[in-house]
């Protein structure tokens, strides 16, 4: 026994040996890899204070050159002043004797709740000019822009605000109506619901036509975070006709932005107008629901518009307007690139705003803009056509910026 003994203790130790000589080794290992990982103080903190630029949002505008200097066909700046702007009219009104209405919908959320805390979150966001705002004074002042523009550019249009009958819209300006239309407005069904407000509008407006004598009332449906820099009337003097007006893009999966939709007056243009939203409507019911907080809508524009078995969807890459047969209704396409230009945002493909640009759509990240562009435009003195083109140029400039709040 004493000998299995000896044997198994020198087995131990003949097996432990090796690690004398090389656990040394390895603290040594250890110790110079954690003086490797081990950073200055100086850069420390300067690689701290980039990271809390990052995280930090920027609480006014930054701007640089003004991208699409030197093409013919694009606003050329120095500085914020505009160096080839040419065709706005001095009044903004159409020689047309029909009129336009520009239709919206509008809902407001409260800040969120602190459940455990069972607070309020405010949230301020950070000032714009002398005002800060909460979430929902931010919502009201964008949509107080979108109608002070479109007062500007078309001062003979009305604007019309769907939203839910308990709404109490703090709205109280001439040529400004709130529509109330029953229906759900909630954060994530609001894309829904816009489509299901604006069929419920067209039939109310149907079923009017028998009072108006003739009159011709015409309609543009726009989401509220766009701003109308010239007069739209012109479409329908242009392209008399379509009964309903989609703007494209080149975009192979959403070809279509459904924030700008424009609809003869007419009886047989409403009608058809309507007919065609509720085939987008049962389409987005059926095939797109999972998107049905954002895209929705417009995924279903696109399956009704494609698939129409003799439309060809190359047309969408040449930013000319085109006319198609869609489902019975004679649909009018307008560049995105004229009728809703999106101020780019950081690096891409960028090449200046288009001369002729009549709407500019401050959607998502781009809210701050929207507001810095009305502040800019309203503290100048000069002529409508001037002040709207140096506006111009201020956000050419900045379109290469994150500046939402």
């Amino acid at each position: 026994m004493s000998t299995k003994r000896l044997c198994s203790g020198w087995r131990r130790f003949l097996f432990f040996l090796p690690l004398l000589f090389l656990l040394p080794h390895l603290f040594s290992v250890l110790e110079l890899q954690q003086q490797g990982r081990k950073v200055p103080e100086d850069v420390q903190q300067r690689v701290s204070g980039q990271n809390e630029l990052k995280k930090k949002k920027f609480d006014h505008l930054v701007l640089g050159p003004a991208a699409g200097q030197g093409l013919p066909d694009r606003l050329h700046c120095q500085g914020n002043k505009a160096l080839n702007r040419t065709h706005f009219p001095a009044s903004g009104n159409s020689g047309s004797a029909d009129t336009v209405s520009f239709v919206t919908v509008f809902a407001t959320y409260d800040a969120p709740v602190d459940t455990q805390r069972n607070e309020r979150l405010v949230n301020l966001v950070t000032t714009v000019g002398n005002a800060s705002y909460s979430k929902v004074e931010r919502s009201l002042a964008i949509l107080d822009v979108f109608i002070s523009f479109i007062q500007v550019t078309m001062p003979q249009s009305s604007i019309i605000i769907l939203t839910g009958p308990s709404s109490q819209l703090p709205v109280n300006r001439n040529g400004v109506f709130i529509h109330p239309i029953q229906g759900e407005y909630s954060r994530d069904k609001l894309m829904l619901q816009r489509i299901r407000s604006y069929i419920t509008f067209l039939e109310t407006r149907y079923e009017e036509q028998s009072r108006w004598q003739g009159k011709v009332n015409h309609y543009i449906f726009t989401d509220s975070d766009l701003v109308v820099v010239d007069n739209l009337g012109e479409i329908f003097d242009n392209y008399p006709d379509f009964d309903v007006a989609l703007t494209f893009r080149n975009n192979k999966e959403q070809p279509l932005n459904s924030g700008f939709i424009a609809v003869r007056g007419t009886p047989k243009g409403i009608l058809r107008a309507k007919l065609f939203l509720q085939r987008v409507l049962e389409v987005y019911s059926t095939k797109y629901m999972k998107a049905s907080r954002m895209l929705g809508d417009q995924l279903a524009l696109a399956w009704v518009v494609k698939s129409n078995p003799s439309f060809d969807a190359k047309k969408f890459t040449r930013r000319q307007p085109f006319l198609d047969k869609i489902d019975g209704a004679s649909i009018l396409f307008l560049p995105c690139a004229l009728y809703n230009w999106t101020p780019p945002e950081g690096a891409g493909q960028f090449h200046g705003m288009p001369l002729d640009v009549k709407v500019i759509h401050f959607k998502g990240s781009r809210k701050r803009l929207m507001l810095e562009s009305w502040n800019f435009f309203n503290s100048s003195s000069l002529a409508l056509s001037e002040k709207i083109s140096d506006m111009l140029c201020l956000i050419v400039r900045s379109g290469r910026t994150k500046y939402d709040f």
